[in-house]
């Protein structure tokens, strides 16, 4: 049974920067009556630099005030939070929709006759049980590279996502496959990357496939609020906040230009 009064209540969409506007952008896209909090926790960024449990207990934290803040539903929408925190944090929170996020591993592997296919995350990602059970289990379909990105998130976060700065770190962390001649696909396992899909796309020779999960993640949110009967099917463009841990003030300037708004 649908619940008008609730449905009216935010999304709040979490990441540890910038990097989880590129699910954001999608999800105003795709749903544009949802009202949105978006949280983006530069304090404590980059996430993959740290340990799982740090990692958690952050994440814990942050959807502990936004719940209480009247969040309807909450998108971890960082790799790295969802693979350290997503199963806590949903027991925890039992009483409200958590959708986190999944490298775009399977429709990789699934695009042609065994590719190679380059993933790209951060080393705390690679390094879970979670991912490498993923890996594992389409092994038979593709072959697999992992590269961890030291460096990239910090870039997005400046709002670094093409030109020469750019161009340098790719050619630095990608540099075995920069002539893109053996690469069929890459998938990015971190939504700050998806800033930067046009300069990766160029670093491997500007002519391979790119997986990001996001579209994927935006759909289960859809379902899941339906299942909930939270949908906000109001005929009114929904309203969006944007906050952040840090004292940054050029947070919001940035963020407004990785949205195009």
């Amino acid at each position: 049974m649908e619940d008008i009064e609730k449905s009216k209540k935010p999304i709040a969409v979490i990441d540890s920067g910038l990097g989880g506007l590129s699910v954001l952008k999608v999800l105003m896209r795709e749903l544009p009556n949802e009202n949105y909090i978006y949280f983006g926790d530069s304090a404590n960024a980059p996430y993959g630099e740290k340990s799982g449990d740090e990692v958690k207990r952050i994440t814990d934290e942050n959807i502990g005030m936004l719940s209480e803040g009247g969040a309807k539903a909450v998108v971890i929408a960082c790799n790295t939070a969802t693979s350290a925190a997503a199963e806590y944090v949903r027991e925890k929170y039992a009483d409200i929709p958590i959708i986190g996020m999944e490298p775009a591993v399977k429709p990789a592997a699934m695009m042609a006759e065994h590719p190679k296919v380059v993933v790209m995350a951060t080393p705390l990602t690679l390094m879970r049980e979670k991912f490498l059970r993923l890996i594992e289990k389409y092994s038979d379909k593709a072959e697999f590279v992992t590269v961890p990105c030291h460096g990239l998130v910090e870039l997005v976060e400046r709002g670094v996502v093409e030109g020469e700065e750019m161009d340098e770190c790719l050619c630095r962390i990608l540099s075995p496959y920069t002539d893109g001649s053996d690469v069929d696909a890459v998938v990015l396992g971190c939504t700050h990357y998806v800033h930067a899909a046009n300069a990766i796309n160029k670093a491997l020779g500007g002519n391979v496939q790119i997986f990001d999960g996001v579209l994927g993640t935006v759909r289960e949110v859809e379902r899941r609020l339906a299942a909930a009967g939270i949908l906000n099917n109001g005929g009114e463009q929904g309203e969006l906040t944007i906050c952040n841990s840090s004292d940054d003030e050029d947070f919001i300037k940035r963020s407004h230009m990785l949205l195009n708004l």
